[in-house]
Parts: structure tokens; C-alpha cells; sequence
């Protein structure tokens, strides 16, 4: 096992880890919450189920449309369903809610910033995607439709449903609407692991 596969491994389950620990701080920041958090938000209080449990099934159920658009997962992918939502449960276990709406937006960009240095930990270790994240490159790559199309278009219906189910939509949302990709793309060139580089034999 190679130094920079021993990286790669390394970044990949800390990123997870620390994206579910992110999630939560922003749930407990309760001024709203990314798309896919408000539909999680809303499943839960919809069934009564546990939010990390939710957060794996909708993971799940995201997957499965992997198969239509041709897209192969890869091990990260299948850990991004497994360990954010248990992560998230474990954040919010020990994280409380502040009681000042000032420290609740403290709490809630804190965590922004964490999900944006844990997905640039866990793309950069090139072990493919998130299900939520494939699910749209697959369509862009599957019909051709502009990926800033295809993005809004789930995230609109998402958080759509979400609300409606009895989600926190709020400032929040759209504030990691407007931050996270800005964030995201320094994060990932920052820490995306290098290719080990090719023996020339002489």
C-alpha cells in the first residue's frame, strides 16, 4: 500500500466524517438548511425515522437512478451513503442548538465551511462521487443538458419537496445556495490528491 493511496483512504473517510459532522452544525444552526438536508428534514418528520437513517436511504434511493443514466459508482460513493448519515446523527448527539440567533448563524456558516473543506477532501481522493453529485453529471453526460441546468433542476425539485414534507428552509438555504460552490471550487483543486506518476522504462 502506497504513501499516496494510504492518503487517499485517509481523506476519503475523514471528508465523510466530517461532512455529516458539517450537516449537522448546520441543522443546529436551524436558520436553514442545503436542498437535500431539507428533504431529509422533511422524510424524517414525515416517518418518524432517525435523520442519519434518512440521509442513508435517500443516498440509496438516489443511487438506483444511477442505473438508467449509465453511471458506475465508485468506493467513495458507496461510503458517501454509508457514513454521512451516521455521521450526521453523531453531530447531532453532541452538538446543541445556541439559544442567540447570532450564534446560531455563527454555528450554521461554521458548518458551510466545513462541508466545503470535507467535499474537498472527499472528491479529492479521486474515489468517485457523491450519489447526489453523480446523479447530476450522469444526466449532463447521459442527454447533453447544460450541468447548471440539471443542477438547479434537482435542487429546485428537491427542495421542494422537502419543504412541503415540513423542511427548515430559510436564510441558510440560500446561503449555502450562493457560498457552496464558490467554496467547493477551492477546496477541491486545493486538496485533490496528484496522480502517481508513470515509470518510462528507458
Amino acid at each position: 500500500m502506497t504513501p499516496l493511496f494510504v492518503r487517499r483512504i485517509a481523506q476519503l473517510l475523514s471528508g465523510l466524517v466530517l461532512y455529516g459532522l458539517g450537516i449537522s452544525m448546520m441543522i443546529r444552526g436551524a436558520v436553514g438548511v442545503s436542498p437535500w438536508d431539507v428533504l431529509g428534514q422533511g422524510v424524517a418528520r414525515q416517518t418518524g425515522l432517525d435523520f442519519g437513517l434518512v440521509t442513508v436511504l435517500v443516498g440509496a434511493a438516489v443511487l438506483l437512478l444511477w442505473i438508467p443514466i449509465r453511471q458506475k459508482p465508485g468506493i467513495g460513493t458507496l461510503l458517501n451513503v454509508l457514513l454521512v448519515g451516521p455521521s450526521a446523527t453523531i453531530g447531532l448527539g453532541f452538538i446543541e442548538a445556541p439559544p442567540e440567533l447570532w450564534e446560531r448563524i455563527l454555528m450554521f456558516a461554521g458548518g458551510l465551511l466545513v462541508v466545503a473543506l470535507a467535499t474537498g477532501l472527499y472528491i479529492g481522493a479521486r474515489f468517485g462521487p457523491g450519489p447526489r453529485d453523480g446523479l447530476m453529471t450522469g444526466i449532463h453526460r447521459r442527454w447533453g443538458w447544460p450541468i447548471w441546468i440539471v443542477r438547479t433542476a434537482i435542487e429546485v425539485t428537491v427542495l421542494a419537496i422537502g419543504w412541503f414534507l415540513g423542511g427548515n428552509v430559510g436564510l441558510g438555504t440560500l446561503a449555502f445556495a450562493l457560498f457552496i460552490g464558490p467554496l467547493v471550487g477551492k477546496t477541491v483543486p486545493w486538496l485533490r490528491v496528484p496522480e502517481a506518476p508513470k515509470v518510462t522504462l528507458p
